[in-house]
């Protein structure tokens, strides 16, 4: 399966090693998935730590060497007028994650946000780290 992680659970897997975000993560990297992230969201990822967290930028680098080699980036597609879907996420800045997991063909979206939770798309399946750890 395919999935692509959203930068929140990102952040928090890289903050709290041993919470659900984590576990899910840790998952998502594991045969027989395929662990997407998009670049966006590494961009993100890296935006956050350094004006929240800059404090742990030893922890940041450390858990983007560790991911560098579990997931595949994948690049972030521009906006298209075609991309209908993209406007049932009312964030804008969710919707490069969207094309992304559009783009990669990803099966899963695994994120703990609201906009793609209560965004009503189909596929990719939006789940959160609870509902992807209760998948066999």
């Amino acid at each position: 399966m395919r999935v692509l992680i959203d930068t929140n659970i990102l952040v928090s897997a890289a903050l709290f090693p041993q919470s659900v975000p984590a576990r899910a993560y840790m998952k998502a990297v594991m045969p027989p998935n395929d662990a997407l992230v998009c670049d966006y969201s590494m961009d993100e990822l890296r935006r956050v730590y350094s004006r929240k967290f800059s404090h742990r930028i030893q922890d940041f680098e450390h858990f983007v060497s560790a991911l560098a080699i579990s997931v595949e980036i994948v690049p972030t597609p521009p906006p298209s007028a075609q991309a209908i879907e993209e406007l049932a996420i009312r964030d804008v800045n969710d919707r490069p994650i969207l094309r992304a997991a559009f783009s990669a063909k990803a099966d899963v979206l695994l994120t703990g946000d609201k906009d793609f939770l209560e965004s009503g798309i189909v596929h990719p399946e939006i789940l959160t780290a609870a509902e992807f750890l209760s998948m066999p």
